[in-house]
């Protein structure tokens, strides 16, 4: 092809304007680069991002904690953690969010956000519902509630990626990403320690026991406690919807049409797979294997940390500050590291590194039930576990990257993130039943040696698929 300026009409001007677009962008300077965070867009992201991080805590480590305070046996409180596979599951329903209209609501704020506050309606509702329920006598409805809450949340996880993918061009995306994730874990602070601080100073009598006092599950339980804090956690929900009704919708992304059902389908669900498949071949189930177990240790322990924390004797407010703060602070000190060292060392040796550590970590649990009520003894082994969590989400989070297509790349990376959920979460419902049969000490041993058979898988797939195939 000619160059503009050869064609019949096109004047000088028109050349250098070609050439001038032609040209790279100049590199922004730090203040630009740095203002982008204060942009109407990634303030948004802000805000949703820890609207998305807030129910999370509430159905599962929150409740067992709360379940476990009311006298529940661990059996139970294990069973009840499969209310968390609805993320696991939430690619069967993600097509749906992303095409289908609701009626009414489409029509006056646009497809991302009605979906949006519809899931952030649902979770609030039923935020209130966990608040008035008392688990000691209406745990049914307790559990009806929680699970109503872990669908609206996944729902709001697939429209609210769809939205930020859509606000924003791809050189804006890492900084909505940034943005997103930090409001996430705020969320998740407010909804870990938070939630804790609040039940603790609505206590009428919380003197009834000192700390490093084990006291007999339920006998320190306070209902009105427990509503005023989930009372205050639906109400902190307004921040996403508020966010979401002063929002514009991003622009409408046009989808390919579908002749009919089947073709929708095939289109949805079925290519995502079959590129995946066609680029590992028979490579791919090692890789299913290795996403489907990788963080099959700190998801199987961690359902039984908070009771193991009750149990203990360890007050509200030191589970608040040393696991909920502190532990959140040090997963992202975690986190950058294991980027840092991905980038330096490769994903796969960080993979196998990360993998490690999580199961060494766990042995830290079986000396602390072992060694007694310590909060120094706590915060050191916190310490060790979320700086490991947060090396080993790093590497992880790079090696399902590295896997997707970027044609397919939002569904796909849904399928893998879900995947990695499931098996584990399925297996954490038997934790209480295995902790009530033998003792903690063991349990945390056996969730270490979990670990082991991650480890093989990494070094099969290190040896079988390099990081990067296409």
């Amino acid at each position: 092809m000619s160059p503009p300026s050869s064609l019949p009409g096109a004047s000088a001007a028109d050349a250098r304007d070609a050439t001038t677009a032609a040209q790279p962008p100049a590199r922004p300077t730090w203040g630009e680069t740095l203002r982008v965070y204060l942009e109407p867009a990634s303030l948004r992201m802000f805000a949703l991002g820890f609207s998305a991080g807030l129910p999370l805590l509430l159905v599962l480590g929150t409740l067992s904690f709360r379940l476990r305070e009311a006298g529940l046996d661990r059996t139970t409180i294990g069973y009840l953690s499969w209310v968390g596979l609805a993320y696991a599951f939430k690619w069967c329903w993600a097509p749906l969010v992303d095409r289908l209209p609701i009626p009414l609501l489409t029509r006056w704020l646009g497809r991302r956000r009605s979906w949006l506050l519809l899931s952030q309606g649902l979770i609030m509702a039923s935020l209130v519902g966990m608040a008035l329920s008392d688990p000691r006598t209406e745990l049914t409805l307790v559990v009806w509630c929680a699970l109503a809450v872990a669908f609206a949340s996944a729902t709001q996880d697939i429209a609210l990626d769809a939205f930020r993918i859509e606000s924003a061009d791809a050189r804006h995306q890492g900084a909505l990403a940034a943005t997103y994730q930090t409001g996430y874990r705020l969320a998740m602070i407010w909804a870990g320690a938070g939630v804790l601080w609040i039940a603790a100073r609505a206590e009428v009598a919380p003197a009834v026991a000192v700390a490093g006092v084990v006291a007999a599950p339920g006998v320190l339980y306070q209902q009105a406690a427990w509503t005023t804090a989930y009372l205050v956690m639906a109400v902190s929900m307004l921040v996403g919807v508020l966010t979401v009704l002063f929002s514009r919708e991003p622009v409408r992304v046009a989808l390919p049409p579908s002749k009919n059902a089947a073709d929708w389908l095939r289109s949805a669900l079925v290519e995502p797979f079959a590129d995946f498949l066609k680029r590992y071949g028979k490579q791919a189930l090692l890789i299913l294997a290795l996403i489907g177990v990788y963080r099959i240790s700190d998801v199987v322990m961690g359902i039984m940390a908070n009771p193991f924390y009750v149990d203990m004797g360890y007050t509200k407010d030191e589970v608040a500050a040393v696991t909920k703060v502190f532990g959140v602070i040090m997963t992202l000190v975690g986190a950058f590291i294991g980027g840092a060292l991905s980038l330096r060392l490769g994903v796969m040796r960080v993979l196998m590194l990360g993998a490690i550590l999580s199961a060494a970590s766990n042995l830290l649990f079986a000396w602390l039930a072992v060694h007694g009520h310590d909060v120094t003894a706590l915060v050191l082994v916190i310490s060790a576990d979320n700086l490991s969590a947060g090396v080993a989400s790093a590497a992880f989070i790079a090696y399902l990257s590295g896997l997707t297509n970027i044609q397919y790349s939002a569904t796909q990376y849904a399928l893998f993130s879900s995947m990695m959920l499931l098996a584990p979460k399925w297996l954490a419902g038997y934790s209480g039943a295995f902790v009530d049969a033998f003792d903690y000490p063991t349990f945390f041993i056996a969730t270490a040696c979990l670990g082991v058979p991650v480890l093989l898988l990494i070094w099969l797939a290190t040896r079988l698929v390099p990081v990067g195939k296409t």
